[in-house]
This record gives structure tokens, C-alpha cells and sequence, in this order.
């Protein structure tokens, strides 16, 4: 089959109301959970969602750019991507593509659970708190390069095995690609900071299932079984900022969201993310995000 710039498709999950598009499995060759190909300009998941809008995706995207810059936001923060950089975008983080027409490169989109367990947690699939924007220096990209063509020859190759052979093919092939970008991930300048700490490691987890319902850094710490010390310590090291500052910053991140994707009331907004009394969500929005929520919204509309 020939090459042809991936495109998406439509849909409505997602949660709080936050309108997700899935990936397109109808669209990929042979129905397996991926897809690889090159990057065009006539790029779009869905016809009713201009990708220069911000939007949400559930599924992994890996951008290997021959060519840049290219300026691209992920969760509200800009990023510049030049020839030989990498974007690595997570299921649920909103972005936005830029007008221009700079994409060129290759493109790689994976649909959760098309890897076993152990593989996604061994290539950090979920490190929310690694940095999107990798700089592979010649080795690196080198090898990240060669093992993307591997898989975008095995992606394409669907006359040599059965299918079910190919798709185990692919999960090898993928796995080997991952691998190389996850380590490049957790060694980059950027993520020098990055957790290994496991105390760390279980309080991000824990703040990212219960941010909405959960601010108490003391409440945290109880469930833990740690000391607050000892869970300041841990974020510190990890992150360069309190526990509290964790939560706040995820707290907002949330709120951006909903702003940004539904047209839910200001109150309510509040609400999913903790605060009932939609006053003090708007002092807490307007001390961490700088301009209040209403603002926000009417910025992106």
C-alpha cells in the first residue's frame, strides 16, 4: 500500500463532557491499533475539528520532524520543533497544530491497549510529567529513525505474514521504537529533574486520580503513609516545587481544559475540579492562570 499523510476520525468520549476523538482504527492499514506515515499538509482527525483549534486526542502521537521550525501546543504551553526533533503527545492532553504548513516528517499514532502492561510501563507510555519536545542527538535520532523505518516497512508489509503474525510483528517493532523514545524521554535535559523516586512516583499517580476531589497535600501524605516532610522532600527533588504546587498546577491544567473544550458555566467548571463555590474557583484560577476564567475562555472561542 502506499504512503498517504494519516488522517482521524470523529467522536464524542472523553471525560467532564470534553469532546475526544478517537483513534481511527477504521483508517489504518489491516485494522491493528497503529499507524505510521508521513506527515502532510492536508493533515485532520475529523472534518468538524479544524486542527489549528485546540482539541483532545485518546490516543499517543509521535511527530519526527525532517524540517522545522514547526510551533505546536500541548497543554496550553508552546513548543518549537526543528529538523530532527521529536513531539511525543499523550491520550488526554489537548493541542493545537499551527496554521502553517511545516509539518514534514513522520507520523506515528498508537491506540491504547494495542501494547501488553508490561510493555507501556516499561516505555513510561504514561510519564505525563516528561517533557513532549525531545532533541535526540545524532545517535539517538539515528536510531530512533532506523527503528521507525523498520516499523513503517513492517506497517506496510501486510502480504508476508497472517495477520495475526503481523500484528505481532508490529507490537515487537513498535516496542523497539518506544523503547529508544522513552529512554531519550527520561534522559533529556529537560527531565533531568524528572522522578525516580518511587514516593514521587505514588503521589503523581495518586494526585492524577483524585485531583478533583483531593487538594490536601496532609491528606495525600496520610494515604500514602508518608510524612508531609518526608512527601515535600520527594516533590522537591522530583519537580523543583511543593506538593501543593503539584496539585494546584495539575488543578488548573484541568480547568484550561474544560474551558478550552466545553461550554460548560464557569461555576460548573469549578466544580469538576474541586471547588463548589464558584467565587473562590475564580480567585484560585485567576491567582495560578493570571486572568480569570471567563477571560481564559473568551481567548479561545
Amino acid at each position: 500500500m502506499a504512503d498517504r499523510p494519516i488522517q482521524g476520525g470523529d467522536g464524542d468520549g472523553g471525560v467532564n463532557g470534553i469532546r475526544t476523538f478517537p483513534f481511527p482504527i477504521e483508517l489504518s492499514v489491516g485494522g491493528v491499533g497503529m499507524q505510521v506515515g508521513p506527515m502532510g499538509p492536508h493533515r485532520t482527525w475529523h472534518a468538524a475539528a479544524p486542527l489549528h483549534r485546540v482539541h483532545r486526542i485518546d490516543f499517543h502521537v509521535v511527530m519526527l520532524f525532517d524540517k522545522g521550525p514547526v510551533r505546536h501546543m500541548i497543554d496550553f504551553a508552546e513548543y518549537e520543533a526543528y529538523a530532527g526533533d521529536v513531539l511525543w503527545i499523550r491520550p488526554g492532553q489537548v493541542h493545537r497544530f499551527s496554521r502553517a504548513s511545516g509539518y514534514r516528517g513522520t507520523v506515528l499514532t498508537m491506540q491504547p491497549g494495542f501494547l501488553p502492561r508490561a510493555t507501556v510501563e516499561a516505555t513510561g507510555l504514561y510519564r505525563y510529567d516528561l517533557p513532549p519536545l525531545l532533541h535526540p542527538d545524532t545517535a539517538q535520532l539515528a536510531g530512533l529513525g532506523a527503528a521507525l523505518a523498520q516499523l513503517r516497512r513492517e506497517y506496510k508489509d501486510t502480504a508476508t505474514l497472517p495477520l495475526s503474525l503481523h500484528t505481532a510483528v508490529l507490537r515487537h517493532s513498535l516496542t523497539a521504537f518506544l523503547l529508544r523514545l522513552a529512554h531519550l524521554a527520561a534522559s533529556s535535559q529537560e527531565a533531568a529533574r524528572g522522578p525516580s523516586d518511587t514516593t514521587f512516583t505514588l503521589f503523581r499517580d495518586a494526585v492524577e486520580k483524585e485531583f478533583a476531589t483531593n487538594h490536601s497535600v496532609s491528606a495525600y501524605a496520610d494515604t500514602l503513609g508518608y510524612s508531609r516532610r518526608t512527601l515535600v522532600r520527594a516533590v522537591r527533588a522530583a519537580t523543583g516545587e511543593t506538593p501543593k504546587g503539584f496539585i494546584d498546577k495539575r488543578v488548573v491544567l484541568e480547568a484550561k481544559r474544560l474551558l478550552a473544550h466545553t461550554d460548560l458555566p464557569i461555576g460548573r467548571v469549578g466544580a469538576a475540579v474541586g471547588f463548589p463555590d464558584a467565587a473562590n474557583f475564580s480567585k484560585f484560577f485567576q491567582l495560578h492562570a493570571g486572568q480569570t476564567p471567563a477571560g481564559f475562555r473568551a481567548e479561545l472561542r
